[in-house]
């Protein structure tokens, strides 16, 4: 019995081993509102964009936020603006974007229970 749950936890650690950098850490949301200049003209100061060709990009999940630059910087989707924008950033640049637009309130923010 205990043999097999050892082989589990072995498992268990080599998957979580194997999980990208990016998945685990955290970018700092400070360090994003410095970087989020680029992105106001059409996001908007706060990421709730007035304008809705432009998506509201405030309070969404960070992880969501991160993929899809990364993905916008790898030209994975085809738009001109995001990918000249996203083309300049840096894995770590992208977590602090996406940390900071995460905890703006928005259309998509779910305070956190105390």
């Amino acid at each position: 019995m205990m043999k097999g749950f050892s082989v589990w936890v072995i498992m268990g650690m080599g998957f979580a081993m194997a999980l990208p950098a990016a998945a685990i850490e955290r970018g700092d949301p400070v360090r994003g509102e410095d970087l989020s200049a680029a992105c106001i003209a059409c996001h908007g100061e706060d990421g709730n964009s007035p304008d809705p060709q432009y998506p509201k990009i405030a309070g969404q999940h960070a992880d969501y936020l991160a993929r899809m630059l990364r993905r916008y910087r790898d030209t994975d989707i085809a738009n001109p603006i995001m990918n000249g924008i996203a083309a300049e950033l840096s894995d770590s640049e992208i977590r602090d974007l996406a940390a900071f637009y995460a905890e703006q309130e928005g259309p998509l923010h779910t305070p956190r229970r105390r």
